[in-house]
């Protein structure tokens, strides 16, 4: 390490990440989701996180609905 630097002689670097493409949530989840996505990802060496976003992302993109019925 250098113990004085010249900044004047530095380039200027664009910022590789301008806006973030996605934003930041909390969601709560069952344990039983949790476990079924970390399974997925270590057959498919994909992280878990980035599985249930793959996964949301085709649900909007095929515009599926959820089917509720409650039983009394």
């Amino acid at each position: 390490m250098k113990k004085e630097y010249d900044f004047d002689k530095m380039k200027e670097v664009k910022n590789t990440y301008p806006k973030r493409k996605k934003k930041l949530v909390g969601i709560n989840l069952s344990p039983e989701v949790i476990d079924y996505f970390k399974k997925l990802a270590d057959d498919s060496q994909i992280p878990y996180q980035k599985l249930i976003d793959l996964y949301l992302l085709d649900c909007v993109k095929s515009k599926k609905k959820i089917s509720l019925k409650w039983v009394a």
